[in-house]
């Protein structure tokens, strides 16, 4: 038996791009068991990857916040404990930075146990690398998934690696009274995802109108999630803005919880979005997508593994933000649109 400890601890994309490294591990190594530290807000996605043992979650940002409190104190020794409760053969960090490189030194080894990173050069912060027994390399040029399985099979000595990632996920049933009540079930409805912490990635509001018209004339409902109160009013505003439109009508989502919101977008039509983790979670439980990138390289983040994702905008470093007529027509192409769909003028 190898017991192997992971360590992604954030953010929701990065995390879900690590879960290819589980799949490929349990295939190589049957006996493996393993662990997963991540942040507590992260924590209940990482349960539902199978083959995980144990999730350890931690609270590094909660902690960074609130130093000085008893809770702090007594929270990280409760994490400190349950990380000494096994030794493990392998830690393996695929976070790359100085507080996930810190969590692999406290970890205890087993006799011949080894810490293990990326090399100087890929890791994100480079004291990171002085905390590993050893280091690999692999091609800068991969995408970040493909990094991160490569570290793996070099870690492990499996590979070449020359399959598709594939995420093994058991996604808890839901049932959501709100969108029930609505009348939009069993009826089709779709996620847009258009909140994001980075106004760079955000594609414009008068273009998320149009497409939530396009959708209710097609008898699609869409919904719209949202987290903080200033993502919710903007869900409102977008919303408020399609008032008029023919069909059925947009759904401003209430908050859920990250088990919940997996539910949903597994059961949509289809899930349009910026690049967010979310985004990354519905191709990842396959259902169709159509991811908006305007200012993250496609090369490096998009999804590729699955005919049912198709990806707009930048290829590059920077790019403008994609048209809606690409919008409509991957939509056409995904068969969520006839190709008689109600026109909308262009924004």
């Amino acid at each position: 038996m190898t017991r192997v400890l992971i360590i992604k601890t954030s953010s929701m994309g990065d995390i879900v791009h690590n879960m290819p490294v589980i799949a490929d591990l349990r295939r190589a190594r049957p006996d493996a068991v393993i662990d997963w530290v991540v942040e507590e807000a992260y924590a209940d996605l990482v349960r539902m990857t199978r083959g995980i043992t144990r999730v350890l979650p931690i609270a590094t940002r909660r902690w960074r916040q609130e130093p000085h409190l008893p809770r702090t104190h007594v929270e990280r020794r409760a994490f400190v404990h349950r990380l000494h409760e096994e030794r493990y053969d392998v830690v393996l960090d695929t976070q790359g930075l100085l507080k996930s490189a810190l969590v692999a030194q406290r970890a205890y080894l087993a006799p011949h146990g080894a810490r293990v990173g990326f090399a100087f050069g890929l890791v994100r912060e480079s004291l990171a690398r002085f905390f590993y027994d050893r280091a690999y390399s692999v091609d800068r040029r991969l995408h970040a998934i493909e990094r991160m399985r490569a570290l793996a099979a070099s870690t492990f000595g499996y590979g070449p690696l020359s399959d598709l990632p594939r995420f093994e996920l058991d996604v808890p049933p839901q049932h959501f009274a709100w969108l029930q009540e609505a009348g939009s079930l069993p009826a089709k409805y779709a996620v847009l995802l258009h909140a994001t912490a980075r106004a760079e990635k955000a594609w414009p509001p008068e273009r998320w109108v149009a497409l939530i018209q396009m959708l209710c004339a097609s008898g699609i409902t869409p919904v719209l999630p949202s987290g903080s109160p200033a993502e919710r009013e903007a869900a409102q505003q977008l919303a408020r803005a399609a008032r008029g439109s023919v069909g059925t009508r947009p759904l401003v989502a209430p908050p859920v919880s990250l088990t919940e919101a997996a539910a949903l977008l597994g059961g949509a039509a289809v899930v349009v979005g910026v690049d967010t983790g979310l985004l990354h979670l519905a191709s990842a439980l396959d259902v169709p997508t159509v991811g908006l990138f305007g200012a993250t390289p496609r090369w490096r983040y998009a999804p590729y593994w699955s005919p049912r994702a198709i990806n707009l905008g930048s290829f590059g470093e920077l790019g403008a933000q994609p048209h809606f007529e690409a919008v409509v027509e991957a939509l056409e192409r995904l068969g969520i649109l006839g190709t008689q769909a109600v026109a909308v003028p262009a924004p």
